[in-house]
């Protein structure tokens, strides 16, 4: 953890040199980008009372109830000249209740109470009325507002509500954040809406009951749940926010998702939220957007305010109110809904001038560094807000989904890095996808897979993944539809023929899965459906699909019957997460790859004390196959793709025990000899007395 004491020491913050010295050349930029952090740091130290203090800024503006009931509220818009407050408590009258402002740009009211009672009624309507310098009015929803809802069949534009229970949650299984900050971090990405098989938006309520266990059954230890801040459109995928600060009210209330946080706390499952900093919806009525009548309060003004590919708008992080707004989102779903993390959305979009459009990084380094490409002002926060997360509690987990490969993405900010615990590997499931697309099996490159997984940056953590869940929206596939979508809807019962398509599909989706999950990261990442080989892609309702809900829905159905064999795949997930949580090797060192054989088309490697030997041949099987390992012993296989409970043909004998024999091996100071059948993987340990 950074100290909050400022030096200049003209080397401080440049101590990823150790980690990586490469990055000589570009020492200055390292410590800019330090000095830069560390100075607005000790800014809010003297004036706010510390970062973390800063951080509470929803305690400030929006809507709070005072102990007598009286209603406060507090607003930022600095070009306004005057606001009103107005509402279904007011009868939308204009001029009843007026705000004042402050030479700050805050406008404030407070509402006394009505016969000992809140003046505004729980969940009723509310807006602010601001006054331009030219005369216009226009009403707004207010920025911190912690509910919305929206009436489609009146109108696509959201209301705001005074929310205000008259009970509030009672967390009943919180406990400690440092047990929900595992060693081997296995991450099961959700979204509500789409995970009830019934062709309709799905509840927090129903996430709780019916997907919760499944995810636990499973094995996997976080759940990373996307859009869940409010959003205009529900195709988006969550990725255009209109309200920050609200919870999206498709799903369910505030305390509903509360539920499902407590009761994933109970199982022993951490939440993470996907967090959305890197743009903003471009509505007005409903947003941010010309909040005081600028395009300039939240955001840079003009072209460089909006987001080409997007059609959004960009924060400017330079400015203070901005970063009092953003930093106090984080700590506000820290502290309110008891989230364990984030993973932050669109990071490549914030670090560049460029956003990434349009432009390929090779790897050279001058390409992370210079004002001609990097933009300093959103490099900053993402350092202050990994600090300040991390200061509020040290086990709160940040990963950054970037694609650019930026040096100390996942450094701490005292040796120049930014912060973050992990980073993406955002190659992964692009170069599983080409694979499939372009490539027959036999000419699969085994030395081109093995550097994709293993191509990461020395000391950062990266969450390896074989399938995003960009791939899974329509107009591409994801790996089981590209595997086997000709016979998905024929051949997949139990009661036909194993043919040769769902034969090699089922093979390859799990051991391209667990090579994923053994070699490429310090994590692993599945999106939901994909752990059973989801049939169909994702598309949201829209009105170029005749806004239907068939694709945006999970199948459920296929993986509970038993006649079919998505349940091989589900059972396979499980075993490769529950044999990780005996062995450990996300958490271990990375793996030494011993051998990768293009002819053979065998992958050796071995990690965390245990032998994995992966043959991804179409057609040949190897008996008594000799691989390198280190330690001398007797060893015995903990898990089989092969295996019949999971879909495959039987052909190992479990009972076999493995003999080293002493004689280097593929730089290895042992043998042994196994035998592989083809697309099969095998996992070894050494037995212990």
């Amino acid at each position: 953890m950074a100290s909050n004491v400022v030096t200049k020491d003209p080397l401080k913050g440049a101590g990823i040199l150790e980690i990586d010295p490469w990055l000589a050349p570009f020492t200055d930029d390292l410590v800019a980008r330090y000095n830069n952090a560390s100075d607005w740091i000790a800014r809010l130290d003297r004036d706010e009372g510390g970062i973390t203090e800063f951080a509470r800024g929803y305690e400030f503006f929006g809507f709070h109830v005072k102990d007598n009931n009286d209603i406060v509220y507090r607003e930022w818009a600095p070009n306004a000249v005057q606001a009103h407050l107005i509402g279904e408590f007011n009868n939308w009258d204009r001029t009843s209740h007026p705000l004042t402002k402050n030479e700050f740009g805050v406008f404030l009211i407070c509402v006394p109470a009505v016969n000992y009672e809140p003046a505004i009624p729980h969940d009723s309507k509310v807006k602010i009325a601001l006054t331009l310098p030219n005369g216009a009015v226009v009403d707004r929803l207010p920025a911190w507002i912690k509910r919305v809802t929206q009436d489609l069949s009146v109108s696509p534009v959201y209301d705001a509500r005074f929310w205000n229970p008259a009970q509030s949650y009672v967390w009943k299984h919180d406990g400690s954040r440092a047990l929900r900050h595992p060693k081997s971090a296995k991450i099961y990405e959700a979204h509500i809406g789409i995970s009830t098989s019934e062709q309709r938006v799905g509840s927090y309520n129903e996430f709780t009951r019916d997907t919760l266990p499944r995810i636990a059954k499973l094995g996997y230890n976080i759940i990373q749940l996307m859009a869940i801040m409010e959003h205009a459109y529900y195709a988006s995928f969550g990725y255009q926010v209109t309200s920050f600060f609200a919870i999206s009210s498709r799903y369910g209330t505030p305390e509903e998702l509360k539920n499902l946080i407590d009761e994933a706390h109970k199982l022993g499952i951490t939440v993470l939220l996907d967090v959305v900093h890197s743009h903003a919806c471009k509505n007005v009525l409903d947003g941010l957007n010309q909040f005081d009548g600028t395009d300039y309060q939240y955001f840079h003004g003009g072209l460089k305010g909006y987001h080409q590919l997007w059609d959004s708008r960009l924060f400017n992080y330079g400015k203070y109110e901005v970063l009092r707004f953003l930093l106090s989102n984080l700590r506000f779903y820290i502290d309110e809904y008891h989230f364990d993390g984030f993973r932050f959305d669109g990071v490549t979009s914030m670090l560049y001038t460029h956003h990434g459009i349009g432009t390929g990084f090779s790897g050279g380094y001058h390409e992370y560094f210079g004002d001609a490409n990097v933009d300093k002002d959103a490099v900053n926060y993402l350092i202050i807000a990994n600090y300040m997360l991390h200061k509020l509690d040290p086990n709160i987990i940040t990963i950054a989904e970037d694609v650019s490969g930026m040096p100390g993405l996942c450094v701490s900010h005292d040796l120049g890095g930014i912060g973050f615990d992990y980073r993406l590997a955002m190659a992964l499931p692009d170069m599983w996808i080409k694979l499939l697309k372009e490539v027959k099996d036999d000419e699969w490159d085994i030395g081109h897979i093995v550097y994709e997984l293993t191509n990461r940056r020395y000391k950062e953590k990266t969450v390896a993944y074989a399938e995003s869940h960009d791939q899974a929206l329509v107009g591409d596939k994801t790996l089981a539809f590209w595997l086997m979508d000709k016979e998905m809807y024929t051949n997949m019962s139990v009661l036909s023929e194993l043919t040769p398509v769902i034969d090699r599909g089922i093979a390859l989706h799990k051991i391209i899965r667990l090579l994923t999950h053994t070699l490429g990261g310090e994590a692993y990442l599945n999106f939901e459906g994909n752990e059973f080989g989801h049939p169909e892609w994702l598309d949201f309702p829209r009105e170029g699909n005749g806004n239907s809900f068939w694709y945006a829905r999970r199948q459920w159905n296929v993986l509970d019957d038993d006649l079919l064999r998505y349940k091989f795949l589900n059972e396979f997930d499980s075993a490769m997460q529950h044999t990780e949580d005996k062995y450990g090797w996300l958490h271990s060192d990375p793996a030494y790859v011993s051998l990768k054989h293009e002819d053979d088309k065998v992958i050796v490697f071995e990690r965390a004390g245990l032998l994995f030997v992966f043959n991804f041949h179409p057609t040949q099987s190897f008996a008594d196959y000799r691989v390198g390992v280190q330690e001398a012993g007797q060893y015995q296989i903990v898990l089989d793709s092969d295996g019949e409970q999971f879909g495959g043909h039987a052909r190992i004998d479990h009972g076999s025990r493995f003999f080293t024999t002493p004689l280097i091996w593929n730089g290895k100071d042992n043998f042994l000899q196994v035998y592989i059948p083809s697309r099969v993987a095998l996992v070894l340990a050494k037995v212990r007395a």
